[in-house]
Order: C-alpha cells, then structure tokens, then sequence
C-alpha cells in the first residue's frame, strides 16, 4: 500500500462515537461527568455505574445532547455488583464498545497511623474494581471483536505523595493493568490504555485547592502555570474512546500541564 493509500482514507469521522456504547464508572461527579459528557457530544449513549446519588446534573446534560443514559447504583467494593455491570448493560443496549474504569476514592492519613480499612477501601474501589470489571467486560468485548478500555490513572502512578500510600500504590498498579490489558487483549481487537490527570479543579478536590500554600506548592510545578478543568480531559477520552485511536495500545497518557516533568 502506498503512502498516498494508507492517508488518503484518513477521516475526521474516526473521532465520532456515534452508534457507540460506553460504561463510564462513577460519572455522575467529577471527573466522569467530562468523560461522559465528552461521550455523549461525540455520539455515544452511557451507561453509569455509580454509588451515592446525585445523578440529576450528569442525566440532564447527556439528555440536552439528545443521547441515552441508563444508571445502576451499588458499591464497587462488592464484587456480585461488579460482576453484574456488564450485564445491565448488555440488558440495556445489546453491546458495549467503552469501558472508562473512572469511580475512585481516597484515604488520608499520617503513614505510621494509615488505618487498615482505608486500605482496603481504596484499594478494592482504584485498583481491584479495575481488573474486575475490566475482565468482565473484556469477555464481552472480545466475542464482539472489538472494544476500548480506559483506565484512569494520576500524576500520583509515577511518583509517591504523603499520606496517601493506598492511592500511590493503587494507581501505581493501574498502570500495571492496563499494560497486561493490552498484551492480553489485543488479538481481540481489543485496545486499553490509560488516562492519568494531574491536578485538576473539581468539587471534590475544592479544599485543596482552595488552600493558598498547597495551590502555590502545586502550581509552581506545573510547567503551563494553572491546574486542569475537566474540560482539559474530555478530548483526550474522545480520543482513546474512538477509530482515530486504533493502533495505540498500552499507552498511559498524562494530562498533567507538565507536572511530571518539573523537579
């Protein structure tokens, strides 16, 4: 094939979701809320998962888009409802072509005193629920020939923080499933890669950046002199959601300003 073959069938239709399915874990707050919504512009319906339930501001902005969204509320901590998402799914739309492993938590403690049931909180929501539901949904997507898994890392999966090991370690090993995703699952037609944002501007961070010393301390070693806006991450999921993706696998993208690159 040539040169001019291989481009010229090059379309900017390759970034459109249209006709697409996508489960976005934890979208009806933070950081979710712009994958889904960002879904949604492009095409695609959603299906949620999510645990408290504050779901009225994500339902009327992928409705005001003219697209479905279907929610199903539990605990990511119970492995019978992470086993069981798939399923609503396929219940509601008969396929599912995007997996977003987005729903986190965190725990704050000083280390010597970090307590056992954060731990394993943080862990079983960041981490376990990632390979758990990722390998449900990988069956699935694997009979269909095709799929997109998005994981969700941090800043935090290449570097250690205070008072925080349970994420540290849980992000860490975000990237380490989605690299065996990708290994696994390619010959399926399958691609997973990661997301991983930096400091970004969201309700539930507000008290930590509203903090003048932690925002200066932060700020200074972001190389483009601002935090992140959900916004900053929404085409990126695009992205690594659609065709114009196709051929990366195993990547984990930091959307960060260039705060992994500061000393």
């Amino acid at each position: 094939m040539t040169n001019v073959e291989q481009i010229s069938g090059f379309s900017m239709d390759f970034f459109s979701l249209k006709g697409k399915v996508a489960i976005v874990t934890g979208a009806n707050q933070g950081l979710g809320m712009g994958y889904a919504l960002a879904f949604a512009r492009a095409g695609a319906d959603l299906f949620i998962p999510h645990y408290t339930e504050d779901v009225k501001d994500i339902k009327e902005l992928i409705e005001a888009e003219g697209r479905r969204v279907e929610f199903y509320r539990g605990d990511l901590q119970d492995r019978e409802y992470l086993r069981s998402i798939p399923g609503k799914c396929l219940e509601a739309y008969g396929k599912i072509d995007i997996l977003v492993n987005n729903a986190g938590t965190n725990c704050f403690a000083d280390f010597l005193e970090f307590p056992d049931e954060g731990w394993d909180r943080v862990i079983a929501v960041n981490m376990n629920a990632v390979y758990l539901l990722g390998h449900e949904v990988a069956k699935i997507m694997a009979k269909q020939g095709h799929g997109k898994i998005i994981n969700i890392g941090s800043a935090l999966s290449y570097t250690g923080d205070a008072k925080c090991p349970a994420y540290i370690t849980a992000k860490h090993g975000v990237i380490g499933i989605t690299r065996s995703f990708a290994n696994e699952l390619g010959k399926y037609g399958i691609q997973c890669n990661a997301i991983c944002p930096g400091f970004i501007y969201t309700e539930v961070n507000k008290a930590i950046s509203d903090d003048p010393v932690f925002y200066k301390h932060i700020t200074d070693r972001i190389s483009l002199g601002r935090w992140g806006t959900l916004g900053d991450l929404m085409g990126t999921a695009v992205f690594l959601a659609s065709k114009a993706s196709d051929y990366i696998n195993g990547a984990d993208i930091k959307v960060d300003g260039g705060f992994s690159t500061v000393l």
